[in-house]
């Protein structure tokens, strides 16, 4: 083999190794939330899927400093202005509204997102029971913001107020 020829060999193969580990570990599915109820909220949530759990990764913006309310929800529609059309939160199980962490809980239950001073909110974390495909899956379905913080115990949706952001959750 020639030295150009091993050169171009080693360089494809390190090409390839990179690739690799910058790959997500399995399946993925974003959202990209567009402002509603006359907000100026934006953002991408992504989801991730690997050995069983969904990992959403969230970074929204144009929020009031604070608490806000974070859910999936049952329809993938945010055509209405307040997002109404996203219906109410992702409830596979049936049970009844409570906090992300409990087994009494909606699918859609995430943790509060906390915006900074600058309206800045980023967030990483598991959420149990949601997988992108099948009864729990959340592609097809919303991604939704509120202006409130869910106070986990409200029924039917912890009392977050009205949805600021929304986006359909879309397989990548």
């Amino acid at each position: 083999m020639s030295m150009r020829a091993g050169f171009l060999m080693s360089a494809l193969a390190a090409s390839l190794l990179s690739a690799c580990a910058t790959t997500p570990a399995g399946p993925m599915a974003s959202a990209d939330l567009q402002a509603r109820s006359g907000s100026a909220v934006s953002g991408k949530v992504t989801l991730t899927e690997s050995n069983g759990r969904l990992r959403v990764e969230a970074q929204v913006a144009g929020l009031t400093p604070g608490e806000h309310g974070f859910h999936v929800h049952e329809a993938g529609d945010c055509s209405a202005p307040d997002a109404s059309s996203a219906k109410g939160h992702f409830n596979p199980a049936g049970k009844a509204h409570g906090h992300h962490a409990g087994s009494e809980r909606h699918g859609g239950d995430m943790p509060n997102l906390v915006a900074n001073a600058a309206g800045d909110a980023r967030f990483s974390g598991e959420i149990e029971g949601l997988s992108l495909s099948g009864a729990s899956g959340v592609v097809g379905r919303s991604i939704v913001v509120h202006a409130d913080p869910d106070d986990y115990k409200s029924q039917p949706a912890g009392n977050s107020g009205k949805r600021i952001a929304c986006g359909v959750i879309v397989a990548r």
